[in-house]
């Protein structure tokens, strides 16, 4: 059966680019449809009703017509604007990140229901949630679970030996942890028995049970950076928001 010439969608906007001389194109994702690519036409024009609902993190309800190539957009309306995210730069960076992610690890016409809740959940959590970090981190390794990288943290992942309370590493191309005995020869970082201890309560928690969690600064710094490796690792490609975020946290630090 043929899809309908029109369609509605609950939709994240992911990023736009401007296109042609009044347009632009929106990378989205929907509940229905997973990542759709739409063409949202006139919206830079001054009298554009259209455009506030279509700005970059919105969740809105959109009408889409399928055209050729793109999906047009016919109508929309914003349902949640997240009007604190933007008047907080470095929150507005973390939710940046938050999107890009789900940009780069999914693909388009692939529908997840849970990708889409995750991703709105984070967003109003960001919005309210004392510690970025924190639903950052819940984020990162929900998504990986989601898409399929779910990291082991559990067992050595060249011997499958338990990890015991004690300084390990973590290797990003053998996909998790590895021992001392196996890491020792292995191109893999230390991780601390207080990192990869919150980072296994947050794997295994629901949000409520993670939000409980007090790690301090140095420690939130040491999970980031052991996720950013091996996202990285996975994407084969490195990622533009945590670098603005960095400079956002040191413009803060000033």
């Amino acid at each position: 059966m043929s899809k309908p010439r029109t369609f509605a969608v609950d939709a994240i906007i992911l990023r736009h680019h401007d296109f042609g001389e009044a347009d632009r194109l929106l990378v989205c994702y929907t509940r229905e449809r997973g990542k759709v690519r739409a063409l949202a036409k006139g919206v830079r024009r001054i009298k554009s009703r259209k455009a506030g609902h279509v700005e970059p993190l919105n969740a809105a309800r959109l009408l889409l017509a399928q055209g050729r190539d793109l999906a047009i957009v016919v109508q929309a309306e914003a349902i949640h604007t997240f009007p604190r995210l933007r008047r907080d730069l470095t929150r507005y960076t973390y939710a940046a990140y938050v999107a890009e992610l789900a940009d780069k690890f999914t693909f388009e016409e692939e529908a997840h229901a849970g990708l889409y809740r995750l991703l709105l959940q984070t967003l109003r959590r960001l919005e309210t949630f004392p510690d970025a970090d924190l639903v950052t981190r819940y984020y990162e390794l929900r998504l990986l679970d989601l898409t399929g990288f779910r990291p082991e943290l559990q067992h050595c992942t060249l011997c499958g030996a338990e990890i015991r309370p004690e300084p390990q590493f973590f290797s990003p191309q053998h996909g998790g942890v590895v021992c001392p005995r196996c890491g020792q020869s292995q191109p893999a970082r230390p991780i601390s028995v207080d990192a990869l201890r919150y980072l296994r309560h947050f794997q295994r928690s629901s949000f409520q049970g993670a939000a409980r969690a007090r790690p301090t600064k140095a420690i939130h710094r040491e999970m980031e950076a052991v996720l950013q490796s091996y996202l990285t690792h996975v994407l084969e490609r490195r990622l533009n928001a945590p670098v603005f975020l960095r400079h956002v946290r040191q413009l803060g630090e000033k």
